[in-house]
């Protein structure tokens, strides 16, 4: 799977990791997660781009930016996976190979963080692993047998 190029794409309020609720998202920054991403990318032989946005406008145009060009999305898209149709279609309509993740299990949270719209429009999902869930993410993505036409 050498050569593949991966979009991480981090939403709304994970610009404030490290500052923010450290009892659920602990305590590692987004550029530190991001570093941790991109030493596994790295023994994966794994191009890594790196998004963050807190508007789901930019969530948008950002993953349509990714077609043509990125062989695969890892997407915690924060509170936007409870929420956001326009973020789920977008995911839908590139047709890119997308893996959801979250740094807290949500399904251990509010009940309103139980539903996630984007689900049906990724290979999977990952929670609760904290920053590592962003590393099965990558890792899932770059298994050999995922067929890529089930997205």
């Amino acid at each position: 799977m050498e050569g593949r190029r991966v979009a991480v794409i981090h939403g709304p309020n994970l610009n404030m990791l490290g500052k923010r609720e450290i009892g659920i998202y602990g305590g590692k920054t987004m550029d530190q997660i991001n570093q941790e991403i991109q030493t596994e990318a790295a023994k994966l032989k794994v191009e890594l781009s790196f998004f963050q946005s807190n508007s789901e406008g930019g969530l948008v145009d950002y993953i349509h930016s990714c077609a043509g060009r990125i062989d695969g999305i890892v997407l915690n898209a924060g509170a936007y996976t409870h929420y956001s149709v326009a973020l789920r279609d977008a995911i839908g309509a590139v047709k890119i190979p997308t893996v959801e993740v979250h740094i807290s299990n949500i399904y251990k949270r509010e009940i309103f963080r139980h539903t996630s719209l984007i689900a049906p429009v990724c290979i999977g999902q990952v929670c609760g692993f904290g920053s590592h869930s962003y590393i099965l993410g990558l890792r899932a993505l770059m298994e050999e047998k995922f067929d890529p036409w089930l997205v």
